[in-house]
């Protein structure tokens, strides 16, 4: 028996590499063989010698049985690795190509935020130039020059974001995006377009970078939105921080809702762009008319993981 077993063992090392290497037809039932495999092993362990046979039969019957379940196991173990490889890569393939989708949905929600906030400024400036341009030369020049520095800003951020697009580099290597930071610039481009911003905040050292990130863009649609369509106007941004997340709210005493043509408030892209950054975070997002008047927009972002004390 022992020139049979290493004859089998043999066999059964083939076949696994060939179940684990080949693909294999779909209709073979690689479960039922391995569930007979290993009923035939249990039979060949617990049967003990076979006395009620002849002895070549009992010898022959067992042998048989004991190479067919070998075998069989062997062919299941080596389908079960290889369809259990093809899974993992499949799914690191999705997680992948997720990533992507997401990292370049990113990319556009911060071209559109950077094109639409630097166009307004232009937009409005340009008008202005076009309407003094008769009455007050002097201020013409001045607008050019809001227009020209808009201009350029808008350029580099957008080289640096399709830059991204571009290039293969580890996220961590790459220039960091906006962040809370960045939203008292906002504050005197927005003046420049006749809108006259009040900031104020609190507690924003705890924030995490991606919130503060997705955070900075929202407060630049939402002035952007200001410019558009409220100014000249008073405008107030007030940002708060705290151990469970990121409070944003904007209001402007401008002349009331946006609306889309269907009347329905709350529908252009800039304010579903907004939405979207604040369902990544399965915050809350507010946008309609204030008690008061004007337009109001609030936003709240909670962080990924709290921070244990």
């Amino acid at each position: 028996m022992g020139v049979e077993l290493l004859v089998i063992l043999g066999a059964a090392v083939l076949v696994y590499l060939v179940a684990l290497r080949r693909p294999g037809p779909r209709w073979m039932p690689t479960r039922v063989i391995g569930a007979l495999s290993a009923v035939g092993l249990l039979l060949v362990a617990f049967s003990g010698p076979a006395g009620w046979l002849p002895p070549p039969s009992a010898r022959m019957i067992a042998t048989t049985v004991l190479a067919l379940s070998v075998l069989g196991a062997a062919w299941a173990i080596g389908r079960a690795i290889r369809e259990r490889r093809a899974y993992t890569r499949r799914a690191a393939e999705e997680l992948a190509a997720r990533a992507v989708a997401e990292e370049r949905l990113r990319i556009a929600r911060d071209l559109h935020d950077t094109v639409a906030h630097s166009l307004s400024l232009i937009t409005v400036k340009a008008g202005v130039a076009a309407h003094v341009a008769a009455i007050r030369p002097e201020e013409v020049t001045d607008a050019l020059r809001v227009i020209e520095n808009s201009g350029r800003g808008a350029l580099d951020e957008i080289r640096q974001l399709l830059s991204l697009l571009r290039t293969e580099a580890d996220p961590a290597e790459r220039d960091p995006a906006p962040g809370l930071d960045r939203v008292p610039d906002l504050v005197p481009a927005a003046a420049e377009a006749g809108v006259e911003v009040r900031l104020e905040t609190a507690g924003l050292e705890e924030v995490p970078a991606d919130v503060g990130r997705a955070g900075y863009r929202i407060v630049q649609e939402a002035v952007t939105n200001v410019i558009r369509h409220a100014a000249p106007t008073r405008c107030s941004v007030r940002l708060s921080g705290d151990r469970e997340g990121l409070a944003i709210e904007v209001a402007d005493q401008g002349p009331g809702p946006r609306t889309s043509p269907a009347g329905t408030s709350g529908t252009g892209h800039g304010l579903i762009g907004m939405r979207e950054r604040v369902a990544l975070y399965g915050g809350e997002f507010t946008a309609g008319q204030a008690p008061g008047g004007g337009f109001l927009i609030t936003a709240r972002l909670p962080y990924p993981t709290r921070v244990a004390a």
